[in-house]
């Protein structure tokens, strides 16, 4: 009987990890952030602006562009994600180091760049 107890209590918490996680994906985070040094949105497709609106954003604010491209010039890049969610698109900044992504995130705060998602990859 305690054997069975004990089955059903660690299911629930299986269970309740596995919905915990698909809602606030708290273990994908750790999981990038902690060995990777990567950052991900996790937004869903309905979630992401147009890729005309991204376009327009990147024309728009070119001399922040340009503030994150200097933060090392040739190991920092942004690219627009737009295979991932035919027809929405978001950024993808890529760096060289962690240093590289704390001056970065210094210049786009909250994960975003003027309405635009973004994701960091350490590349």
């Amino acid at each position: 009987m305690k054997k069975l107890k004990l089955v059903i209590f660690l299911f629930v918490c299986l269970v309740v990890i596995v919905v915990v996680e698909n809602q606030t994906k708290i273990l994908h985070h750790l999981y990038n952030n902690i060995l990777y040094d990567n950052q991900n949105h996790y937004l869903p497709c309905s979630k992401l602006p147009t890729e005309a609106f991204v376009n327009e954003v990147l024309s728009s604010h070119q001399d922040t562009v340009e503030a994150i491209l200097e933060v090392n010039p040739g190991n920092v890049g942004i690219d627009i994600d737009t295979i991932t969610c035919p027809g929405k698109a978001d950024l993808i900044i890529w760096y060289a180091s962690h240093q590289n992504r704390l001056a970065i995130q210094k210049i786009v705060t909250n994960n975003d760049f003027y309405g635009v998602p973004v994701s960091f990859q350490n590349r």
